[in-house]
């Protein structure tokens, strides 16, 4: 299963983040109109339906401690629509929460950097290192280190709500009973 490093964090000024970043090196990568569905499966399993305007979409399902800080993540893309078998994945429920934001995306070595405008939400910057052959989780934290450091970030602005959870704290639709909602693990932190 694939792992990242992570990181989420309210940014009042992408500008100056994606100015940051560029000049350490990152690359724009894509910009994209991204609706992500979020439902509860079999067993209490949660899962987002990603839409990405005039592209693709797929299945997202996380495993990841829901703590504020940087934390390790382990997910699966599922594309919507098998062709050869003829199957569409869509849940055939209605979604808890749907949450819609426009993402640019940028790429630093093996670091996916997210600049976000979430609707009802604000700014908000995802920093996700692909723990992979030729980076060990170690190598990961220290480039998530790093990018923080340059945009001068501290662990307690961070974030450990996905932006589903942020909708529902804002007054949107009210949670489902059961797991939360990004399919991960409960490790609750100081702020509860």
């Amino acid at each position: 299963m694939p792992r990242n490093i992570e990181i989420k964090a309210r940014l009042s000024d992408l500008e100056a983040a994606r100015a940051i970043a560029v000049d350490l090196g990152a690359a724009p990568h894509a910009v994209e109109e991204q609706t992500d569905r979020y439902y509860t499966l079999d067993a209490g399993r949660r899962v987002k339906l990603r839409t990405i305007r005039g592209s693709r979409a797929e299945l997202i399902t996380y495993d990841r401690p829901e703590v504020r800080g940087v934390r390790a993540s382990e997910y699966t893309l599922t594309p919507v629509r098998d062709e050869a078998a003829g199957l569409c994945l869509v849940p055939k429920s209605a979604p808890l929460v749907v949450v819609h934001k426009r993402r640019e995306v940028l790429l630093w070595d093996n670091v996916r950097i997210h600049l976000d405008e979430v609707d009802g939400l604000g700014s908000f910057l995802e920093l996700e290192a692909g723990v992979d052959a030729s980076h060990d989780e170690t190598a990961c934290r220290a480039q998530i280190d790093s990018l923080m450091n340059a945009l001068r970030l501290s662990e307690p602005e961070l974030i450990r709500a996905s932006y589903a959870e942020l909708i529902l704290e804002c007054g949107g639709p009210e949670p489902v009973e059961g797991p939360p909602l990004w399919g991960g693990r409960r490790e609750d932190d100081a702020d509860g």
